[in-house]
């Protein structure tokens, strides 16, 4: 007799390929030493958080001692915070943005569930494109909702619309989007974007309801070789945007996140309401404090970006020397080549005897490939090197090329 959901056991038995991996290179690193093995595993950011958030954790803490410091506030966040937040979210996503039109939460993840309790009805659908992050499902199925993927363009990872179009139904609510995208690197182009707009616009008139688009962006910052993010907050009325301080800040696990809004959505006094609502009753109550006090004096500092533009190019050079096929990222901080051979649960098993921890494709509902995360010391990727390349050659040998 089990004493857990069924829902719950099903997800334990085929628990994340992510997180798998990366405890699997604990167990490694305490067998062999943590020089000896090379983990590209987990997108866990490695640099140091930027000044700036040392600087605001002192000065919160000389207000540490006062009434309420760490009392309790509405429960989307401290609004001057939210004044702050939008000014400079105005900037950054090409749209004039006041106080009502961000709310706060516990890091993206925690914005994406508060939203998704708010506008899914059990049975509804949320399309994304594969590959994507595999907790999209689990965010869906929280709220009596259900993921279905729509195939990326092969070769480019570009959003297929006609896809997306074919995929599109009676029970579509929400069109969930990342970009800069995990696992592939890709930057989605402004003219997909507007087309993906436009197409949503004609969607939800035929089916007589909105159909939401939501862009997971925490790796907006990170973007590379001058390449630019387009926002899709003045495309579309019902667009929303979220992200966090995770990956910019260095700060994933002191999860603070926030959403933005479309000015043009006439609703939006009655969904912000409702995603106020949802953080609480979800059990977020609301972000916490010192993040909050960490986002106000750090808003618009990153950490030193030009360290992971270095580790992408080490990065390619290790994956060229090897002969790998792969995509080169626009932004954030993975690789995605193809596998050798194609199997890419037996290549990843194949590097483990290398020491190198990668995390297959098909935890992203895309086989053939696997995931690299860059963002570890430069000296780990170079290192790695001689193991990429006797793991492929070794396979190469086997089919005999």
């Amino acid at each position: 007799m089990s004493v857990l959901a069924g829902a719950i056991s099903g997800y334990l038995e085929n628990s994340s390929w992510i997180r798998r991996m990366f405890e699997l290179g604990t167990q490694l690193k305490a067998q062999y030493g943590a020089d000896n093995v090379y983990d590209f595993s987990l997108g866990n950011p490695d640099l140091p958080a930027p000044p700036e958030v040392g600087e605001a954790l002192m000065n919160f803490a000389q207000k540490s001692s006062e009434p309420f410091a760490f009392g309790y506030m509405p429960n989307g966040g401290f609004p001057w915070l939210r004044e702050k937040l939008a000014a400079h979210l105005s900037r950054e996503q090409g749209v004039k943005l006041d106080g009502d039109d961000v709310l706060l939460s516990c890091g993206a993840a925690g914005a994406i569930n508060a939203f998704l309790r708010a506008v899914l009805n059990p049975g509804e659908e949320v399309l994304t494109f594969a590959p994507y992050f595999v907790e999209y499902g689990f965010y869906c199925e929280n709220h009596g909702g259900k993921l279905r993927t729509v195939p990326s363009v092969p070769g480019t990872f570009a959003p297929d619309l006609a896809a997306l179009e074919h995929a599109i139904n009676e029970n579509t609510r929400v069109v969930l989007i990342n970009s800069p995208h995990n696992p592939t690197g890709v930057i989605y182009s402004a003219s997909d974007l507007a087309a993906l707009t436009h197409l949503l616009e004609n969607k939800s008139q035929q089916y007589g309801r909105p159909i939401w688009l939501v862009a997971d962006e925490p790796y907006r910052f990170l973007a590379y070789d001058g390449a630019t993010v387009p926002s899709i907050l003045p495309l579309y009325s019902y667009a929303v945007a979220i992200s966090s301080l995770s990956k910019n800040m260095s700060l994933p696990g002191e999860r603070v996140g926030y959403l933005a809004i479309s000015p043009r959505l006439k609703e939006k006094k009655e969904l912000m309401a409702a995603v106020a609502m949802t953080n609480r009753i979800l059990g977020f109550v609301n972000p916490p404090v010192i993040g909050q006090h960490i986002m106000a004096g750090a808003l618009g500092s990153n950490v030193d970006i030009s360290v992971y533009a270095a580790r992408r190019k080490a990065m390619a050079d290790v994956l060229n020397a090897g002969g790998y096929e792969f995509v080169m990222p626009s932004g954030a901080f993975y690789f995605f080549p193809k596998a050798p051979g194609n199997d890419d649960v037996a290549f990843v098993n194949r590097l483990l005897e290398e020491r190198i921890l990668a995390v297959p494709g098909s935890g992203f509902g895309w086989p053939g490939h696997f995931r690299l995360a860059f963002c570890v010391n430069e000296d780990v990727i170079r290192n790695a090197a001689p193991g990429f390349a006797r793991a492929a050659q070794a396979v190469r040998d086997n089919a005999g090329e």
